[in-house]
């Protein structure tokens, strides 16, 4: 690892998937989070998430009105960036909600999540719960972890030896080509949702499968009202492409080219499972608002209910507590997290070149 990141107390790895001294299932775990809550951490903060809500939704509706405002001239492809971050925002919410930050009553953190994803941004809020809650049980592990299991991208050299034709292709070159793959990313959340939808109980399907065509209505109509047809697709086109890129770079940096859990090797702890499959970002207040604060992904993935706004607040204790048990805890720079990730995707490439 590069001078840029750190690591507290890295103990010698044997292999993959085998850091450092075993420990006991949870044994490690109870005493970080009776501090936690001993500091009152995992307590809700639900005015703080109403203001940001109020704040996001006037931020939209002010975009939305300089929209209208510009009219029908290319102009108003500049809106599609603003916009695009707005709805990034949107996304930080809906995946708040669906780890029961926002608030304890499992409606209204629903209905919280339905108009966050299906409703603004058309992407099904159980599709995306359904896929995360699979990943944080079990993050980086190849047989249970939708986000290391083979797509369009593969995470481990024996995935990447079992591509054939273009995906084989596509795998030699998949670091130079990740950032431009995640411009696909935004109309491709639209298409998993609708997928997913077979998957839903009746009454689930009608809910879902309404709530994400009002969006497209919506969408459609926004943009056919302000502006011609031809312009109109290419803002859409513009507008998912950056949106897409945004969520990506926030979500890249948070476990690619971590550890990987031996799927053969003895069952790890929740604190083992979760801390050294993720790295952390360091920055001021522009990075943790940038990133929707999961450059503290050790803390959200230790603490999935913790608010966000409290995960910057746990970090010394995390940290503290990992360096006193001879735990590694990996935090990085931005621009070095991504480096790191682009590494691994080009090492797992590296036998088809």
């Amino acid at each position: 690892m590069s001078q840029a990141a750190t690591t507290v107390a890295q103990p010698p790895h044997d292999r993959i998937g085998s850091p450092g001294r075993p420990a006991a299932p949870g044994s490690d775990f109870a005493p970080l989070l009776r501090a936690v809550k001993g500091q009152e951490l995992l307590e809700r903060r639900t005015g703080w998430y109403a203001l940001c809500i109020a704040a996001d939704l006037a931020a939209l509706a002010g975009v939305v009105t300089a929209m209208v405002f510009v009219g029908d001239t290319w102009w108003n492809l500049l809106l599609a960036l603003p916009l695009a971050v707005l709805w990034t925002r949107t996304a930080f919410v809906g995946h708040d909600a669906g780890h029961s930050q926002i608030t304890g009553d499992r409606t209204a953190a629903r209905a919280i999540g339905l108009v966050h994803a299906n409703v603004l941004l058309g992407m099904n809020e159980a599709w995306w719960n359904d896929k995360h809650v699979r990943h944080h049980a079990n993050p980086n592990h190849i047989d249970k972890d939708p986000d290391v299991g083979v797509g369009a991208l593969v995470w481990t050299q024996k995935q990447a030896a079992q591509r054939e034709g273009f995906a084989r292709r596509l795998t030699r070159n998949q670091a130079k080509l990740f950032f431009p793959m995640l411009l696909l990313e935004g109309i491709a959340l639209k298409i998993y949702g609708f997928q997913f939808l077979r998957r839903q109980p009746a009454r689930e399907r009608l809910l879902c499968g309404s709530l994400l065509i009002a969006h497209l209505g919506l969408y459609a109509t926004l943009l056919l009202t302000v502006m011609s047809p031809g312009k109109a697709a290419v803002f859409a086109l513009v507008h998912h492409a950056l949106f897409g890129l945004h969520l990506g770079m926030a979500f890249a940096p948070n476990h690619k080219g971590m550890e990987m859990p031996d799927p053969d090797g003895d069952r790890w702890g929740h604190l083992q499972r979760q801390v050294l499959t993720s790295r952390n970002v360091r920055g001021a207040v522009l990075t943790d608002w940038f990133l929707g604060g999961l450059n503290y992904q050790i803390e959200h993935h230790l603490f999935p209910s913790m608010p966000r706004p409290h995960l910057r607040l746990a970090q010394p204790l995390v940290k503290a507590h990992c360096a006193e048990i001879g735990m590694p805890y990996t935090e990085t720079g931005l621009i070095e997290s991504y480096r790191q990730a682009l590494r691994h995707m080009h090492d797992v490439g590296e036998p088809l070149r």
